[in-house]
């Protein structure tokens, strides 16, 4: 019991209590949506009876890899990060080595295992499938890629500059990038791109190369969609592109119906919500998942909404203002990493849901369902409580 005490005393508190709080909501939010819009229980067509938990298992899958990530997290936090940072080959082979064989397997069953499995109705083939259960390795693979980012940026970070540093950099960032894309997760190889940029953005990185990078890229992007559509996307994509300048055009209606049906949602809820469990909630395709938002706002309203975010933004304040604590540059590259891949996916999914960008699989942290995203988020909380508890210095300390 004092080990435990002295624990308490020494980690966030706050930063803990907004993250288990979160996952609650999530877990509320599936289980609402297994009764409104899912199947529930699973019953007997002729009698009624269950016959098992139905659609209620995406909310247990949640509250379950809530609970072992939060119990893994409180593990890591023991440990002092720079082992973590050492230990780079092993986390490196395990979750590449997992991701690799999904860029040329699909839909391959060993035995009760399925390699390459495809979750969804695009060519993302990214998952392992093991009974009922999904897995998907680039939700670790991010942690590892953080990690081996923070430390090419604190070996060089004096040359960060310099040319050749530079591009060993965005070599570095492009490798696990194009691996991803490959294996046909644009959402995930965007998310990864974020977090080396911003990374590299807080290590000091030019404000001429930033401008730069920001010119030719808006300029080979605008080419790119005006000359070259059908080279530099799929059909699908460029098609979801399109839809959000014709949201009401009939032509689009098909593309355009998940984020209409989101937007219809979002505005049901008004200020108080419906009730997470009232009779009614409008059909939105994907609820339980990327568009867990708009059937929170439908549930909770814009007050509950404000609250959910509220929490979101606060876990991801504190996870970079424990960066900015960190005694050594190591500390605030892992805090700045696991930041940006908070934030990013915020930004990312809220824009789907609000049909101001287009549908691209980005799960909101904590509370899409998913046992793989869930357990990330609580490996990435783990890191910064290492960071918060192993290095931390005032900040206005010098």
């Amino acid at each position: 019991m004092e080990s435990i005490r002295q624990y308490w005393k020494r980690t966030d508190k706050v930063y803990l209590l907004l993250c288990i709080f979160s996952s609650i909501m999530a877990v509320l939010a599936l289980a609402s949506w297994a009764a409104k819009q899912g199947n529930g229980f699973a019953t007997d067509a002729v009698t009624g009876q269950i016959t098992g938990i139905g659609d209620y298992r995406r909310a247990l899958v949640q509250a379950g890899a809530a609970g072992i990530g939060l119990v893994i997290a409180l593990l890591l936090s023991c440990i002092d990060y720079r082992s973590l940072v050492k230990v780079w080959p092993v986390h490196v082979a395990l979750t590449w080595g997992l991701v690799l064989p999904t860029l040329f397997i699909r839909n391959v069953s060993v035995g009760p295992l399925t390699i390459g499995y495809n979750a969804g109705d695009t060519d993302n083939y990214s998952w392992y499938k093991l009974g009922g259960f999904t897995f998907q390795p680039t939700e670790l693979a991010k942690i590892s890629f953080i990690l081996t980012f923070a430390m090419h940026l604190d070996m060089v970070k004096n040359e960060l500059n310099e040319p050749k540093t530079l591009a060993k950099l965005l070599a570095h960032m492009a490798v696990p990038v194009l691996l991803v894309h490959i294996q046909g997760d644009d959402g995930t190889a965007i998310v990864f791109a974020c977090i080396g940029c911003m990374m590299m953005f807080v290590a000091g990185l030019s404000w001429r190369y930033i401008a730069g990078a920001v010119c030719a890229g808006v300029t080979a992007l605008a080419v790119a969609v005006g000359f070259f559509p059908d080279k530099i996307f799929k059909n699908y994509q460029y098609q979801r592109i399109m839809a959000l300048f014709h949201m009401e055009d009939p032509a689009y209606a098909d593309i355009t119906l998940q984020q209409n049906k989101g937007l219809i949602s979002i505005g049901a809820g008004r200020i108080f919500g419906r009730g997470l469990f009232n009779e009614y909630h409008n059909y939105v395709p994907k609820a339980e998942n990327d568009f867990i938002f708009s059937y929170i706002a439908e549930s909770i309203g814009f007050v509950g909404c404000v609250l959910v975010l509220g929490a979101l933004f606060a876990v991801a304040i504190k996870t970079l203002t424990t960066g900015l604590r960190s005694q050594d540059k190591l500390g605030t590259y892992i805090c700045t990493g696991v930041f940006a891949a908070m934030a990013w996916q915020i930004i990312i999914n809220l824009g789907m849901n609000l049909a101001v960008l287009p549908v691209i699989g980005v799960t909101l942290p904590f509370f899409s369902g998913g046992g793989t995203s869930a357990l990330m988020m609580y490996l990435c909380v783990g890191l910064v409580l290492s960071v918060y508890m192993h290095n931390k210095k005032s900040l206005f300390d010098h």
